[in-house]
């Protein structure tokens, strides 16, 4: 394999932070778009877990499967000796990391899985329409955290500390999906609309942007980059 090959679900904010992380690192690859809740998904033989992202490429002429967000961003930081999205400083490095999980397990499950359940799976795998007292509960566990993102971001010039890193680009491929369904309301949250222009402003960010899903039009400022 002389390319590397990203398999992925474009509404799956770990396979955004992915192709996020990649574009970053100027990694060359492909995109093979998939359905992992479809039997046939080429992502079952790959990952025992059937989840997305995973990354094939080659390492010592040999095929070198990554799976998922995590391994991926980690392969991305021993591909260098210095530095990519993990800080050398030692509170800014372990803030990345405990910023990382907080989207990865408290943000998924207190956000995610009840917001995009309603908007995205739920037209995906025909369970109904969403149910309003889901999508308000939602809605406030997401206020929280936008919050907090805010105050954070009040203190400092990216989420972690003085540069851009992992926690950035995992929160902004988390935010984009659900600012691609109209779901955060920018206006009272200055400075992280602020922080979410620069990085939408980004290269790395042009082929999210292109995204769409199935009979919903993004929202009308998703592909503004001054907004």
């Amino acid at each position: 394999m002389s390319v590397s090959v990203l398999f992925h679900f474009a509404f799956d904010p770990a396979s955004r932070a992915a192709r996020l992380a990649l574009g970053e690192a100027k990694v060359a690859f492909e995109e093979n778009a998939v359905k992992p809740w479809e039997p046939d998904c080429p992502v079952g033989g790959l990952n025992p877990s059937g989840m997305t992202p995973v990354l094939q490429t080659t390492a010592n002429s040999r095929v070198l499967t990554v799976c998922e967000q995590s391994a991926i961003l980690g392969w991305l930081e021993d591909r260098t000796k210095e530095a990519f999205l993990l800080p050398t400083d030692p509170f800014e490095r372990a803030e990345t990391r405990r910023l990382v999980g907080w989207f990865d397990r408290r943000f998924t499950d207190e956000v995610d899985a009840v917001l995009l359940h309603e908007r995205m799976e739920k037209p995906l795998l025909r369970l109904g329409p969403p149910e309003a007292r889901a999508l308000r509960a939602g809605r406030e566990a997401l206020k929280h955290h936008l919050q907090m993102m805010e105050r954070l971001l009040g203190e400092r010039d990216w989420l972690a500390g003085r540069r851009m890193s992992q926690a950035d680009l995992v929160a902004a491929a988390h935010l984009s999906v659900l600012d691609y369904f109209s779901e955060i309301g920018w206006a009272n949250y200055p400075g992280l609309k602020t922080w979410y222009m620069k990085l939408k402003s980004r290269p790395c960010f042009r082929t999210l942007l292109s995204d769409r899903f199935p009979g919903v039009a993004p929202a009308a400022h998703y592909t503004d980059l001054d907004f």
